[in-house]
């Protein structure tokens, strides 16, 4: 059975809004212990985006998991959510706002925290001129929605 209402599924750990404050990507965050190594984790995750983006009322062109190792980016037409178009190495994205993203323990709250700093990074240049991986997000067509967008956590 599938969800036809938002207040029928698990809402996503946060949303990258764009401009105009539409939602333009989902995300699902494992940080320490878990992961989305295992098969029915990974599993698990991509089914409750595809619920939620399913359910949505408008068109959102982007799902994300994010644990401490990899950050896999996948595109939703509307009725299917791709493979993913986007792994990156979280350590290479995430060490630009935590120097120390390697050698800690990084928990769920604080791994959100670090990406949601990367996107906004990305939509607005508040740490760096050219943030970490933006030809890759250009390339996919995120960077142009991410422009003077934000984030907002559920």
């Amino acid at each position: 059975m599938q969800a036809t209402n938002l207040e029928d599924v698990d809402f996503p750990d946060f949303v990258a809004l764009d401009k105009d404050r539409q939602v333009i990507l989902i995300a699902e965050v494992q940080g320490f212990p878990f992961d989305f190594k295992t098969k029915r984790a990974k599993e698990n995750a991509i089914s409750q985006l595809s619920d939620y983006l399913q359910a949505a009322k408008t068109l959102i062109p982007f799902a994300m998991l994010v644990d401490v190792e990899n950050i896999m980016i996948f595109q939703w037409d509307g009725k299917h959510l791709s493979e993913p178009i986007l792994c990156l190495n979280t350590p290479d994205v995430l060490s630009h706002y935590e120097p120390e993203f390697s050698k800690k323990k990084i928990y769920n709250l604080y791994l959100i925290t670090l990406t949601e700093a990367w996107l906004r990074d990305l939509a607005y240049h508040w740490k760096s001129e050219i943030p970490p991986l933006t030809k890759p997000m250009a390339d996919i067509g995120l960077l142009q929605l991410l422009e003077d967008g934000t984030t907002q956590v559920y």
